[in-house]
């Protein structure tokens, strides 16, 4: 075997930077002039001690001078478990009603002092996915929709989650439900539409991969509104772009319909451009309603009828988070928490 010694010039060996240390809480403290446990207690927003404001914003100061920031794995250890909640990231669109929510209780969840984890799973699926999240640690972890079942919710358990939430139509064997019964958005747009003279209604159903966790509910919520009387639904398969829309624009007076709930405002607004460009009027040749109440809904002319959905408050889920981790042995809590009412303009 043969060894090959290289020489490092002297310039390049110098011109290397010299590792920074990495400041500690002692140096906060020193800087500060302060207790290493004043530190922990402000830093990590505890409130089980009495600091005043000015106090608090030297520690701020000092710690944003020297660059600290808390170790989160260390903070863990001495709490005996860590402060991570895990999101699995959404494997379908969810649109902006969904977005702004999610991004409202994350900051709930900030200010409990977790740290939210957006998880992207792709490929994995039901207790495989959980698998993957178990991995992570985290106390806590909040599942979208249809995303686990009762096996993962053990998985997790044994790797330590003291609180499992689902946000769904159905609760899961072992975890923490909030209940969001998709069925009442669809009950409330075909009561609607009848009510308004509309006997003839076509329901979107969205093509994309996914949906039909929210669309099938809304489709069957409009068939209850409409058992027992004299009014039809008919199923409407439709993809997200412009040439799908034109398609079923070109195809309406043939399909003798004379109102649609389009899934909600986004589907709604994509088939109300598509029937005007195709020369139907609406309302009176095509009444159309959607769901979230976007504000472009309300831009559009005609105004688009919606139905408004009502969600939890962010903190009303990181609360039922932070009680379930504080008390892990409780019973699951299973509440129904979605509201859906219409809200009326001039497309219907």
């Amino acid at each position: 075997m043969r060894y090959v010694m290289v020489q490092i010039p002297e310039s390049t060996a110098s011109s290397s930077p010299a590792p920074h240390s990495v400041p500690t809480s002692a140096d906060v403290a020193r800087l500060a002039g302060v207790s290493r446990a004043t530190v922990s207690y402000v830093l990590n927003n505890s409130g089980a001690v009495r600091i005043s404001e000015p106090t608090r914003r030297r520690v701020r100061e000092a710690a944003s001078e020297l660059g600290y920031v808390p170790h989160a794995a260390a903070r863990s250890l001495r709490a005996g478990h860590s402060r991570i909640v895990l999101m699995p990231a959404p494997a379908i669109p969810v649109g902006p009603l969904y977005s702004h929510y999610l991004n409202e209780l994350h900051g709930a969840l900030g200010r409990l002092d977790y740290t939210v984890v957006q998880h992207g799973s792709a490929g994995l699926h039901g207790d495989e996915a959980a698998r993957a999240w178990a991995e992570l640690r985290p106390v806590a972890v909040i599942v979208p929709g249809a995303g686990i079942g009762p096996e993962g919710v053990a998985v997790l358990k044994r790797s330590g989650a003291r609180a499992v939430v689902t946000l769904g139509p159905d609760p899961v064997d072992g975890a923490h439900a909030l209940l969001m019964d998709h069925e009442s958005v669809g009950h409330c747009a075909g009561a609607h539409l009848y009510a308004r003279g509309r006997r003839r209604i076509g329901v979107v159903v969205p093509e994309e991969r996914g949906l039909d966790v929210f669309s099938r509910p809304r489709l069957a919520g409009v068939r209850r509104a409409l058992h027992g009387t004299d009014g039809t639904v008919t199923e409407l398969p439709l993809g997200y772009d412009e040439e799908s829309a034109a398609r079923l624009a070109a195809r309406w007076r043939g399909l003798g319909l004379d109102a649609v709930f389009a899934y909600n405002d986004e589907y709604a607004m994509l088939v109300m451009r598509a029937l005007q460009d195709a020369g139907l009027r609406v309302p009176e040749d095509a009444a159309v309603i959607g769901a979230d109440d976007l504000m472009l809904g309300r831009l559009l002319r005609p105004r688009l009828s919606t139905v408004h959905i009502d969600l939890p408050p962010g903190r009303y889920v990181a609360d039922l988070v932070d009680r379930a981790v504080r008390n892990p042995g409780a019973a699951p809590e299973r509440q129904a928490v979605l509201g859906a009412t219409v809200v009326h303009r001039e497309s219907t």
